[in-house]
Parts: C-alpha cells; structure tokens; sequence
C-alpha cells in the first residue's frame, strides 16, 4: 500500500453554509471494508442529524476523530485504502488527524473551503515554515508568515521589531469567516491569536483561548495560588450536579435567538379570544371523509387563519435586508412550525403554504411534525422560512413572547385553548377561549399593520366561515 491509495474523506457541508459538524457515531472502524455509498458515520449539524455515505470502495484505514467530537467543514475524518490491499497493523493515532496526510506533499495541497471539494483561485496556501514563532511577537510573526497572495519573506526574523513601519502592508491572518465573526463580536484581534489548526488556520478555540482569563499563569508569581483559582463558575454541590455541553440543533438555536433579540426590535401584542366555533369545526373535519387518514387540530386552522391574515395584509410578510438597507416584500409563504425534538428546538417549515387546501396543509403539518419527533429533518426544510407558529398551548401554557426567528418578520405564540366563563350574546357562558401573541420586528411592520393581523387571525378563529367570506 502507498500513500497515493489513501483517500481522505473530508467533512462535508451537509446544509447550506454550515461550518461544523458532530460526530454522533462510527458504523465502521480500521480494517472494515466500505463500497461506494456506504454510510460510515452520524454526524449532527446545527440543524439536524445526517447520515454521511462514504463515496470510496477500499478498506478503512484510519478514524481521525472519536464520536462526541465537533469537526470543522472541510477537515478529513476517515482514511480508506482504495488499493484493495488489507489495511496495515499499525494504525494511526486518532488523535492525530491533520499530520499524516498533509506532510507527504505540501506543495500540492488545495485549501478546503466551506462545502465539498477545494478550490483551485487565488486563495493557494504555503507550506508554513517549521520555526516555532509563536513565542514571542506573535503579531508580527503570524502576520508575515500567513499571506494570502504574495510571496512568503525570506529575511530572518531580524525586521520583526520594526513593526510600525509595515503595518498597512502586513497580512491577513487565515481564519474561516463564522471565525473572523466571532473574534470581531468579542473584540479579538486575529492578528494578535497563535493559530493551532492545519497550515496555520485559527479556529475557534484559539480565539476564545485569546480571551480567556490567564489567572492559572499568573498564579505560580503571586503567593496567593488559591485565590487567582476563584474566578471559576459558581458552584454549589458539584456531586449533584451535571453539566451538558452546547452543541449542534441546542448552539445553534441559542446563538440564533440572541442574535435575533438584539438585532430585530421586537413588539408583541396580545389579544384573548372565544374559539368556540373553530373547536366545533375541528371536530367536524375529523369525521369528514375528504380528512380520512390525515391530523386534524386547532393548529390546523390557526395556520389557516394567519395564512388568510398575510393573504388580507401581504405586507407584514417581508425581511430585513441590512447590506442593502431594503425591505424585501415575499409574495409566497413558508410557515414555519417551531417544535420541540430531543435535540432541541427546530422550526421546519412547509414551504409555498398559501397555495394548499385544508386538505393538502394537514398533510403537510402531519408530515412535518412526525419528522422532527424522529429528528429526521433535513437542512432544506429549515430555510427560507417567513413567518412562523409556536404553540405554546400544548404545554397547558396561556401565552408568551416569542422571538422571531431569525431573518422573519413575525412569530404567532397560540396559547391552551381552556372553557371559561365569556359572555356570549348578552349571557354569561362557558365558552373555549384562548390568548393569540404575535411577535413582529418593528422595522418592518408598524403598530397598525401588526394589530390589523392579529386582529384578522382572531377574527377568523371566532368565526371560521370568514376562511369563505375572505378567501
């Protein structure tokens, strides 16, 4: 076996610019036999788990990372013989997966981008230089020897101290752009970070490593060693206590919804309302034949409703463009439907849902929460959504405010739909009465416009014949 019949299966982008991935599980280990379209591993991105097929016939000869581990896009995961040879006795240590296959032949070596395959533009990286810099100036150091397009200085490091002098003409250190994001949103200076990843790529880590507190360096100088350990996490009863690490669908969700509450100018308002009539048609569709087979509930005819709501005001159906400072008006709708899987919260959503009967949306909401329930949703079913529902009922609760998903205009929190004492034609009765929340980003939707939907979606609930009056 030679080095040229090892084939390096690298992370893909199972989504649409997704930039990590866990691993969940291996189905196979060294010395097993994959063919072409194989699944070899589970992996779980921020948006949902997704089996990898492996596009090689050979033998496995090498795992690069154990399950549990979060990989970069683009970085290999698994080596395979495509000689047809036995794999070798001596396997590589998984913990080192970037050295082997990157050693043999730097020159020829393509960098990765975010996706499949490598690029062949302009963007070709050096072989780094084998002198350990990061000791000392790391600015300068990193900077001069990470160039993105011209040739890599030649002269010793005796220029490093004249730092001043090059400093519009120094080099942008290689980092991916999710990373350049995150060193910009926590005020790191790239320049500034000692990259640890292949060909001298700064990940993640180095940048948090860049913020981190240095309190265990300085503990050996100061006498007190005990106290410079204090700033830890407060912590009242380790022994009973568990902490879970952020991952996939979970971090995903948690970044989405902070950058959606500091970036969207949230208002919600708020209106209680008597569905009586919508929970007698809810149990009237259930025995309608053109149902048979199909989940008929209150949700159904909340989407509906809302649905009709946009179709009477298209204009809260719009996003925010930020780089073009421009209000993009959508003349279709992709209702988002937020549920709660094991994984997290996920909000799939049914895609041109203003053109289904009440038949064909049933269908489709039937569809689309049986598979989140079985974590089965694909990337594609979680983008370009527009407006979304929660149900927040379900959990016997009356109301909240959402946040809007990110990149959406608004969000319908449906509350328990309970019997309560209302007064209905002059009398006071027990009637099904439920609260609606309706969440929506005040740069593109004003006060009147927001009342006008919610208002029409509580009006349709109170009186389902207007899904004819107003269709």
């Amino acid at each position: 076996m030679t080095e040229s019949s090892v084939r390096e299966f690298k992370m893909p982008d199972v989504g649409e610019g997704l930039t990590e991935a866990e691993i969940l599980k291996w189905y196979v280990q060294p010395g097993d036999t994959v063919t072409d379209g194989q699944v070899v591993c589970e992996v779980e991105t921020a948006k949902a788990a997704v089996e990898l097929p492996i596009p090689y016939d050979g033998v496995v000869r090498a795992l690069h990372f154990p399950e549990g581990t979060t990989v970069d896009v683009g970085t290999s995961i698994i080596a395979v013989d495509v000689s047809g040879g036995a794999a070798p006795a001596p396997a590589p240590a998984p913990e080192a997966p970037a050295e082997p296959q990157e050693e043999p032949k730097p020159q020829a070596r393509q960098p990765v981008l975010v996706g499949y395959g490598v690029a062949a533009s302009s963007t070709k990286r050096r072989p780094r230089k084998t002198a350990e810099v990061p000791a000392q100036p790391a600015a300068a150091a990193i900077q001069s020897e990470m160039n993105g397009h011209g040739a890599v200085p030649s002269a010793p490091p005796a220029p490093v101290p004249a730092a001043p002098a090059p400093v519009g003409a120094q080099e942008r250190p290689l980092a991916k752009p999710p990373v350049r994001k995150l060193a910009k949103d926590l005020g790191v200076d790239l320049a500034t970070v000692t990259p640890t990843g292949p060909d001298g790529v700064i990940t993640r880590d180095d940048v948090h490593a860049a913020v981190a507190p240095k309190a265990p360096e300085a503990a050996p100088a100061a006498a007190p060693a005990p106290v410079a350990a204090a700033p830890a996490p407060a912590s009242y009863d380790i022994a009973r206590e568990e902490r879970v690490p952020v991952r996939g669908v979970r971090k995903a969700t948690a970044a989405a919804m902070v950058g959606s509450a500091f970036t969207a100018p949230h208002v919600t308002e708020f209106v209680t309302v008597d569905v009586t009539r919508t929970m007698k048609l809810v149990q009237e569709l259930k025995e309608d034949k053109e149902f048979t087979g199909l989940r008929v509930n209150p949700l159904l005819l909340v989407a509906k409703a809302l649905l009709v709501a946009i179709k009477r005001n298209p204009d809260v159906n719009a996003s925010w463009d930020e780089a073009n400072q421009e209000i993009v008006l959508k003349r279709y709708v992709n209702l988002g439907i937020a549920a709660a899987t094991p994984r997290g919260l996920i909000v799939p959503n049914i895609k041109d849902a203003q053109d289904k009967t009440l038949p064909q949306l049933a269908g489709a909401l039937g569809e689309l929460v049986s598979t989140a329930r079985e974590g089965k949703t694909s990337p594609a079913a979680m983008q370009g959504g527009t407006v979304t529902i929660t149900n927040v009922g379900v959990f016997g609760v009356d109301t909240g405010t959402p946040i809007l998903n990110p990149g959406e205009s608004a969000i319908l929190a449906v509350g328990a739909i309970k019997l309560q004492p209302w007064v209905h034609k002059g009398k006071v009765k027990p009637r099904q009465v439920t609260t609606l929340a309706l969440s929506f980003d005040h740069r593109l939707v004003d006060g009147e416009l927001g009342s006008k939907v919610l208002a029409d979606v509580a009006a349709v609930l109170e009186q389902p014949k207007r899904l004819i009056t107003w269709a």
